[in-house]
């Protein structure tokens, strides 16, 4: 991507601007970072020299953040000041530079990096600027913010109250093809994964419950979250922004950039408020295995209003195939590869996270959260977590199909809100999901993978 001329013009007003910059030294920073992504090759030459010269590590983000968007023949010189600045030989490769930045961060960037950032980002698409500018609150550090490889906002379009369909009335799905599925307060519904690998993002009301199924395929995990702001419902789109190989998703109220993984504000006016959106029951499965149990679900038609080849698999099945990571994240492959897929549970301060290959022996797990008891009902082949309080009871495998057995003999019966005996008694089901262990891992820490 070329930085266009009246971009470089801009920016180089801004670094000047003192409304922006509360020092002459902070500006003098400032332009220099401009420089080296938009200015003249002399610009680029001084402002490299004297980054050099200075050797301070807090311009090594904004120098990452230049090479990627650099030009050819900028980029060598760019490569030699990181090399001097942190000891290291990345050659051009932007995605290693990025691992460094993910691996310091006791390294500071300049003061002003929002100003750099959001007009660097804004020459991709103006509508950055709603999401980073000067003086933005985040609880995220800025420099590990990157640019999803979208042009636009929104330019992957959410899928708004989508047109849903009767069982009897999709053709178009084969047993096999994999679905997320939903029942709240008797609503019950399929949204097949074809459809949300293109869209990531859908705003609906189930069971009059406004939702948002917000779907990161980076970090393989679809979350359902009640898409409500202090008690009022609320729309949430695709920023093209991401942390961590985690999608940046924003809310159309205040323009806030929100975590997809853990549901919380991270950029902009709500950055600094304790707030957290509430995690609603969701399975992955196929769309055979959920029509056999909901014979009365309805499913997506793929009717979207977009043109997309919606074949399965067509979106980002390379991906979902390879081991490695599309854009840059930490990880720990001690304990499991960096993509297995694990199922995690967050609930009242407390998170857990238990591997599919957990579920090999027994499709029945009793453990732990916390205090809480919970027990898991899953299956790595057909890669389906569902959870339930247990309280002090523990349960095991049933040889009929949709049914536990508790230590007691009694048979009990599996649903998608609870778990219920023959008298009556019903232990509740609890919102989880699956995703990558990096992205779990990156959140949580890898001390909550079950053991």
């Amino acid at each position: 991507m070329k930085i266009t001329l009246t971009l470089c013009v801009t920016l180089l007003l801004i670094a000047a601007n003192p409304s922006f910059a509360r020092s002459e030294a902070e500006q003098e920073t400032l332009k220099h970072a401009h420089w080296v992504a938009l200015g003249d090759p002399a610009q680029k030459r001084r402002a490299l020299k004297l980054i050099q010269r200075r050797g301070d590590q807090s311009m090594v983000a904004p120098l990452v953040h230049a090479l990627r968007f650099a030009g050819g023949n900028v980029r060598p010189d760019v490569v030699k000041v990181l090399e001097k600045l942190t000891r290291k030989s990345y050659g051009d490769d932007w995605f290693r530079w990025m691992e460094w930045i993910q691996d310091h961060p006791e390294v500071e960037t300049i003061e002003g990096f929002e100003v750099y950032l959001s007009n660097l980002f804004s020459s991709l698409d103006p509508d950055f600027r709603a999401y980073i500018y000067p003086g933005v609150r985040h609880n995220i550090p800025l420099q590990e913010v990157m640019w999803g490889g979208v042009a636009a906002t929104d330019g992957i379009p959410p899928l708004d109250h989508p047109r849903m369909v009767a069982a009897d009335n999709a053709e178009y799905l084969s047993d096999n093809e994999r679905v997320f599925g939903v029942a709240l307060n008797g609503d019950v519904r399929a949204y097949p994964y074809r459809f949300m690998d293109w869209h990531e993002m859908l705003n609906d009301t189930i069971g009059g419950q406004a939702v948002s199924l917000a779907y990161c395929t980076l970090c393989g995990a679809g979350i359902l979250y009640a898409a409500e702001i202090d008690g009022s419902p609320v729309k949430f789109g695709s920023s093209g922004l991401l942390y961590r190989s985690n999608k940046l998703m924003f809310d159309h109220r205040t323009n806030t950039l929100w975590n997809q993984f853990t549901g919380q504000p991270a950029i902009g006016t709500l950055a600094d408020k304790p707030m957290k959106l509430s995690v609603l029951p969701l399975v992955t499965t196929t769309w055979g295995d959920w029509l056999a149990t909901h014979p009365n679900t309805r499913v997506m038609h793929p009717d979207t209003g977009f043109e997309r080849d919606y074949s399965p698999g067509k979106a980002y099945g390379k991906y979902f195939r390879s081991r490695a990571l599309m854009f840059p994240s930490p990880d720990d492959e001690r304990a499991i590869a960096q993509k297995a897929l694990v199922f995690g549970l967050r609930i009242s301060g407390a998170a857990k996270a238990w591997a599919l290959t957990a579920f090999r022996k027994s499709s029945v797990i009793n453990d732990q959260l916390g205090t809480l008891g919970v027990v898991l009902i899953g299956s790595e082949r057909e890669r389906n977590v569902r959870a339930y309080r247990r309280g002090q009871m523990r349960f095991s495998e049933s040889r009929e199909t949709g049914w536990l057995i508790a230590a007691d003999g009694a048979r009990w019966k599996i649903t998608e809100d609870s778990l219920r005996s023959p008298n009556g008694d019903q232990l509740t089901r609890l919102p989880g999901h699956l995703g990558y262990w990096f992205a779990w891992h990156n959140y949580f820490g890898a001390e909550t993978l079950a053991r």
